[in-house]
């Protein structure tokens, strides 16, 4: 089994996609979490996309001024000035059109790409690109140059974001608040997108055009999961995208499949496993909070209950007007009990100041829906069993009634309608 960890280990191309990969893992999970907050993944894709054409470019450019053939850097500043165009051109479509954002987007991004594709087709006799390895990517045939690229892009990203996290953080979370301190959001945002350009443009060599959106985003929306605070997500982001890395390639290697691929199936498994157990917003975490949830028409009805009886209640006579069963009523005392409303007298069920105060906004609602259903004609027989569902919907109905009906204070059977809460209680001063 050892050897089984060991041996790819020993072989230089594992070693540089291992080192290569995390390097571009790391700081695509760590920008990646800008992207999600911000709701940019589709723009992750869009520039994913449109770098053909920069290469396309990049490469033309460099054969035809220089001589030199696949030339990393020239690559890289023809895909990052792609980018930019592309952005550009969707900022400006969408603002003076009436074509929305994510509209603008798929019609530059595939438009740059379709530039990209016909350039590579026409000037083929100077371009030797292979199309397929770009779109899929080659982790396992990573160069020296590669390692140089992605570990400066890397230092460059890095410390831009650290540089300016708190303007980040502020213009992520609070983009008017941010403008009304003088921060300029504008510029932000296009070095954001600058950055995210680099890291795309560093990792497309890697894992392809259509798996980089993968790197970007799943790594960062596993840590949304697991985090409430950007400084915690980004370092866990970061992580996972090592960690996808990792098990990638073991993966491709053992099973000898495509290694951009199996990256992002082992990225997408652990998104999957931190999405069920996660102990906030996992599934699994919601499913036992719905199983703790207590409606609150069971609540009401037994706060009702006890008013009316005007004494510690027992269980077993709070389960003969209350209808429900018996593990949902166990479950709603003892909630009531944690929350206040209720306090336990030897074997019965009393009012807390704060269950009473609930109980009698319910009764109130209850007692003026009998009055409005009386006068429209609804038969006496039925106001009780009518206003017990609607007394349940928000107090803001009730008092709504209330300035519809005038001022009542008896409901049609003669009982006293309660005042609200605040009329109750005596005036400061």
């Amino acid at each position: 089994m050892m050897e089984l960890v060991l041996a790819p280990l020993r072989e230089t191309y594992f070693q540089k996609a291992l080192i290569g990969g995390s390097v571009v893992a790391l700081v695509s999970g760590v920008v990646g979490c800008l992207v999600v907050l911000r709701r940019m993944a589709f723009l992750g894709d869009a520039l994913s996309h449109a770098m053909i054409a920069g290469v396309a470019g990049g490469y033309l450019v460099m054969k035809l001024l220089f001589g030199l053939e696949a030339h990393a850097p020239g690559m890289l500043l023809g895909s990052l000035i792609a980018a930019v165009a592309t952005v550009a051109l969707i900022s400006f479509v969408a603002r003076i059109s009436r074509v929305k954002e994510d509209a603008a987007i798929g019609i530059m991004y595939t438009g740059i790409f379709a530039l990209g594709v016909v350039a590579v087709s026409v000037f083929r006799q100077y371009i030797h690109i292979d199309l397929m390895h770009f779109i899929m990517g080659d982790i396992l045939g990573i160069t020296d140059a590669d390692l140089w690229v992605s570990g400066t892009v890397a230092c460059v990203v890095l410390t831009v974001l650290i540089l300016f996290f708190r303007y980040f953080q502020i213009a992520t979370f609070d983009p008017i608040m941010a403008a009304s301190i003088g921060l300029p959001v504008l510029l932000l945002d296009y070095l954001l997108t600058t950055c995210v350009s680099l890291v795309v443009v560093s990792a497309v060599s890697m894992v392809g055009v259509i798996l980089v959106v993968g790197l970007l985003i799943t790594p960062a929306a596993t840590a949304y999961l697991l985090s409430d605070r950007l400084d915690k997500m980004m370092v866990l982001a970061g992580l996972f995208g090592v960690t996808s890395v990792i098990g990638g390639l073991y993966v491709c290697v053992w099973l000898d499949s495509a290694g951009g691929g199996a990256i992002i199936v082992f990225c997408t498994l652990q998104f999957l496993a931190v999405w069920t157990l996660a102990p906030k917003y996992g599934l699994l975490s919601r499913w036992l909070r719905l199983r703790r949830l207590v409606p609150q028409q069971h609540i009401e009805d037994i706060l009702t209950t006890i008013l009316r009886s005007r004494a510690a209640v027992p269980r077993e006579a709070i389960a003969t007007y209350v209808e429900i069963k018996p593990k949902e009523m166990t479950r709603a005392l003892r909630y009531m009990l944690q929350e206040g409303l209720l306090a336990q007298e030897g074997a019965g069920f009393a009012l807390s100041p704060a269950g009473e105060a609930e109980a009698n906004k319910v009764l109130r609602a209850h007692r003026l829906w009998e009055t409005y259903l009386a006068r429209i004609g609804t038969p006496r027989e039925e106001l009780h069993a009518t206003a017990h569902q609607l007394e349940h919907l928000s107090q803001d109905a009730a008092e709504y009634l209330h300035e519809q009906l005038g001022e009542l204070r008896d409901d049609p059977h003669g009982r006293k309608i309660p005042e609200m809460a605040a009329q109750q209680e005596p005036p400061a001063g």
